[in-house]
């Protein structure tokens, strides 16, 4: 039986993994949203990914009678990963708020994980495409955070950002391994999202 919100739509929840393309980008705080949607695929046994709007796709089943859901890695480059969102959205017919997007947040200290529906986009330029690609900012997120570089020069920041952890290996995968479980709650309508205020 279809969920509420579903409304014929072939899935009940796409999720985003957020990050960068390439072997170059793999371990890097930018990329931890490719982790985390990594985990979930395996997590809960979905079908090996195909290339679809632009991006690596997958979609299952969560477990028996569970959500039906699609997995998206986006292989645009994170700075133009509306272009992937958009048309997968538009073909799943899902409302914004069925869109959970997973990414990196440097406004949060490491460690930190927060749910939310909506919001500022704090200068990332993967929340920039989607807001675009999608014609409102109004969608769900897992704001994982990676913690901030003591300088707000752009080029430094993005170096900070596009650069591995330096924290324990152990930490980070603590880290992908909660993000995971915090987006799990949200499909699995264990967690009630807030909206930003």
């Amino acid at each position: 039986m279809p969920l509420p919100g579903r409304r014929g739509a072939p899935v009940d929840w796409l999720l985003v993994g957020l990050g960068n393309p390439g072997s170059e980008y793999t371990g890097t705080r930018h990329n931890i949203g490719f982790e985390i949607a990594n985990l979930l695929a395996q997590r809960w046994g979905l079908p090996r990914a195909k290339s679809k709007y632009s991006g690596l796709l997958t979609e299952g089943r969560t477990g028996p009678g569970g959500p039906q859901v699609a997995v998206l890695l986006p292989q645009t480059y994170m700075n133009e990963a509306g272009q992937s969102v958009s048309p997968a959205r538009g073909a799943m017919k899902l409302p914004l708020d069925r869109v959970l997007a997973l990414h990196d947040e440097i406004d949060l200290p490491f460690g930190e994980i927060r749910v939310r529906i909506g919001g500022g986009l704090a200068g990332h330029n993967g929340l920039k495409s989607l807001k675009q690609g999608l014609g409102s900012a109004d969608f769900a997120r897992v704001r994982v955070g990676v913690g901030r570089p003591p300088t707000t020069d752009p080029d430094r920041v993005a170096a900070y950002v596009l650069g591995p952890f330096r924290e324990p290996k152990g930490d980070v995968q603590a880290l992908v391994e909660q993000a995971a479980d915090a987006a799990e709650r949200v499909v699995l309508g264990d967690t009630e999202l807030p909206a930003a205020r």
